[in-house]
């Protein structure tokens, strides 16, 4: 079989064992063999590809915590605060204000050859404009006739017009919880989590969350993930029904698409999906491939902390807001996690606030307790307000953590000003707690939540600024090491694909990252900077979008 040796000025292999190297072989896409040119001889005949003699290599980026849906929201309209880059390239500006929104929405309306089509958009969020909700009142000015539908940043929220409103049949009589009233009692346009976003996501034919599964929308996300150098990513909501994997094993096929994918079965309510569920993960991971890896389960426990439906204990929201909402109840939580527990697989569960936190710790130890197992590397995902406490309660049960970092960027002040206050902002996602504890860690965009681009990530977990430059919680900044950790090997632990990826080491896929410049050698706070100069998949590499 042929072998490929790879030149590189410097490869930061990830494997404590052997850190440093400056050539890599690959055969049949994996690692051969990690050192100098010397220890490449042993090996006979070789091809040097020397492409990368002045670049850095790393394992490629894991992305422990994102949805493929990333790249085809790209077909709605952006009206996120700040400015975005599309899978082409383009630089779309942040609306800074409500006048903004409209003024974008109104554009496209204009532009809409259909008058029945819904107006759809995506990234909004009100936290940052003051205390002004947006209404059934600043979406009639984009139309009174056709569905316009906003999805905020987080995803947990969204906000309508009066036409979505009647159309989905949502009227001053609906009983549902997050169905967001005016004083009289009618409905004013923000549906607040699942239950209530739901009528609106059959009406418009679940699209957002259809682009997830989408072959050309799979295809942009593959686009994403190579300009941020990631090269395995989750999906961590996902049915996987059978159009979804068709899409996936179809993408995942080509030998040229740049990324592994990890779907994780997104389990929501009842006994019997969950038994179902167990079935379908079952089929599917009979039929993964080297690019398509199955056994996850998703669980939700609460909401989004900006949207003020996370889950806190007290003493609650700094502003005085009412506490959030439960996704699953408490009892439905835990039986969800006893039950996919037993059945062999490992939970990813999504706890934003520290009291979903404790509930799904007890869920976890409960299920220990009937069933115990090892290496079972549960992981609580988001899990920002967890306190020191939580945190010894998780390296004794094993359960993992991946902590949303970019956080600390994005809505850092606001969680100073409003949601959290000046205390226990400065411990959200608690990245050095953590480590001191010995729990398994990994930190995530969330993308589409944020944008994709684990450096970016790693530098908000090493220097903890928000967008105007302060600093929350200096105790809580890690190593640029540790950072890099958290991206490659910390997060291919919590998706057990350790043994896969994460490392340059020998028998793992020869995935890379190859970089400008050493990630260890720039100062901390130009981390976010260095340049992505391409990815190579199974030993293929792959030049950026733009640039083949």
């Amino acid at each position: 079989m042929t072998v490929t040796v790879f030149q590189a000025r410097k490869i930061l292999t990830m494997n404590p064992q052997q850190p440093e190297a400056t050539h890599v072989a690959v055969r049949d896409g994996r690692v051969l063999a990690v050192g100098d040119l010397d220890r490449m001889l042993s090996f006979g005949r070789f091809t040097l590809d020397d492409r990368y003699a002045d670049k850095v290599l790393m394992p490629g980026l894991v992305e422990g915590h994102s949805h493929l849906m990333a790249g085809g929201l790209w077909m709605f309209t952006f009206v996120g605060y700040h400015a975005r880059t599309s899978p082409d390239g383009k630089v779309w500006e942040g609306c800074r204000d409500f006048d903004e929104v409209i003024a974008r929405l109104v554009e496209v309306e204009r532009g809409m050859a259909d008058p029945k089509a819904p107006l759809l958009a995506w990234g909004f969020d009100p936290i940052f404009f003051g205390t002004e909700r947006m209404t059934v009142e600043h979406l009639d000015r984009v139309s009174t006739t056709r569905p316009v539908v906003v999805l905020h940043a987080s995803q947990h929220l969204m906000n309508v017009n009066r036409a979505a409103l009647a159309q989905a049949g949502i009227t001053r009589d609906t009983d549902i919880e997050g169905v967001a009233r005016f004083p009289d009692g009618e409905p004013n346009g923000e549906l607040q989590e699942f239950a209530a976003m739901f009528p609106i996501t059959r009406l418009t034919g679940n699209v957002f969350r259809v682009t997830g599964s989408d072959p050309k929308c799979l295809r942009m996300f593959g686009q994403m993930a190579q300009l941020a150098g990631v090269t395995t990513a989750t999906d961590l909501v996902n049915d996987l029904s059978d159009g979804n994997h068709a899409a996936l094993a179809e993408v995942t096929a080509d030998p040229d698409f740049p990324v592994r994918f990890v779907p994780a079965y997104i389990s929501m309510d009842g006994a019997m999906n969950r038994a179902q569920g167990g079935e379908r993960i079952r089929a599917r991971q009979a039929a993964g491939n080297d690019k398509l890896h199955y056994g996850l389960v998703k669980i939700v426990a609460d909401g989004s902390i900006q949207g003020f439906t996370a889950r806190l204990r007290w003493p609650g929201y700094h502003n005085g807001a009412p506490n959030g909402i439960w996704i699953l109840p408490p009892a439905e939580l835990k039986a969800a996690i006893k039950d996919f527990h037993a059945q062999g697989f490992q939970l990813h569960i999504h706890t934003n606030g520290d009291e979903a936190t404790e509930v799904a710790l007890d869920g976890i130890e409960e299920a220990l307790a009937a069933h115990p197992r090892w290496d079972h590397r549960h992981t609580l995902q988001h899990c920002q307000m967890a306190d020191e406490a939580q945190f010894r309660r998780m390296a004794r049960l094993g359960v993992c953590a991946n902590l949303f970092a970019n956080h600390l960027y994005y809505w850092g002040d606001a969680h100073r000003e409003l949601t959290m206050g000046p205390d226990r902002a400065f411990r959200m996602d608690a990245c050095a707690t953590a480590l001191r504890h010995g729990v398994p860690m990994a930190i995530h965009s969330d993308a589409p939540i944020t944008p994709l681009g684990p450096l970016f990530t790693a530098w908000c977990a090493v220097n903890r600024l928000t967008s105007s430059g302060r600093q929350l919680g200096t105790a809580e900044c890690i190593p640029v090491a540790d950072a890099l950790h958290a991206i490659t090997m910390g997060a291919a632990f919590t998706l057990s694909m350790d043994h896969l990826v994460g490392s340059v080491e020998i028998g793992k896929f020869a995935d890379f990252c190859v970089l400008d410049e050493d990630p260890l050698a720039v100062a901390p706070e130009r981390l976010k900077d260095v340049g992505i100069a391409g990815t190579v998949i199974g030993g293929r590499p792959l030049p950026l979008p733009g640039q083949a």
